[in-house]
């Protein structure tokens, strides 16, 4: 799923499936990223022309995240929910789908059960 520019909707985003299940030549920082007292855990992973992505879990909760950059959320295992800032509805996502989130904005994120897998692109 993606925001459409100047669109208040999500719809489906058809690049989701393209997210490698490895990244070759990276720097991958050691020392996790540890947010909601280890309820949600990331490695950060950069690549050699400056980009940067986090790799991560998220077990069972809800949580609010707010952005300075716009990220693309890429799901990869386990089912999620996710509300952007401003918005009331709730957007369901599981293995093989993505969503975009603002620039300064924020989104919650919600697992009912088991581990959501995602990566994190920083745009």
């Amino acid at each position: 799923m993606r925001r459409v520019h100047g669109a208040g909707a999500l719809v489906p985003d058809s690049r989701a499936m393209s997210t490698p299940s490895e990244f070759p030549n990276v720097t991958a920082i050691a020392k996790a990223n540890v947010y909601f007292e280890g309820k949600v855990v990331s490695h950060t992973i950069l690549f050699g022309d400056g980009a940067k992505k986090t790799l991560g879990l998220i077990y069972p909760g809800e949580f609010h995240f707010g952005t300075d950059a716009a990220e693309r959320m890429d799901i990869l295992a386990g089912h999620c929910r996710v509300r952007l800032d401003g918005t009331s509805v709730w957007h369901e996502y599981g293995p093989g789908t993505a969503f975009h989130v603002p620039a300064r904005s924020g989104f919650d994120i919600a697992v009912a059960s088991g581990i959501a897998e995602y990566v994190c692109s920083f745009e």
